[in-house]
């Protein structure tokens, strides 16, 4: 596992998503135009967490190292020494998969 030089703010987490693999479906090619966004991937940094309106610190329940299932659409994509990661809101987990 890789560690990220990026630190997270507040509720958000660092996922590295699981690469998918090329497939043949009924003998055919799937060009990497055509796959669909990986939607799970592993924890990699976690945030560490947010301010309720009285100012208490509401911690993260997601931990590095988890495999986690997000959704299609969450989150910004970016790029740090040529590895691609996704900063997602603790809320844009669907799942911690075990």
């Amino acid at each position: 596992m890789a560690k990220a030089k990026i630190k997270p703010l507040a509720d958000r987490i660092v996922v590295e998503p699981l690469e998918e693999t090329e497939e043949m479906r009924g003998g055919l090619y799937i060009p990497d135009t055509a796959k669909e966004k990986p939607q799970q991937g592993t924890v990699i940094a976690v945030g560490p967490g947010r301010r309720s309106e009285k100012g208490d610190l509401i911690e993260v329940e997601i931990s590095v190292g988890d495999r986690v299932l997000y959704g299609k659409y969450s989150g910004t994509e970016v790029a740090v020494d040529g590895t691609d990661y996704l900063i997602v809101k603790e809320s844009d987990v669907l799942a911690v998969l075990g």
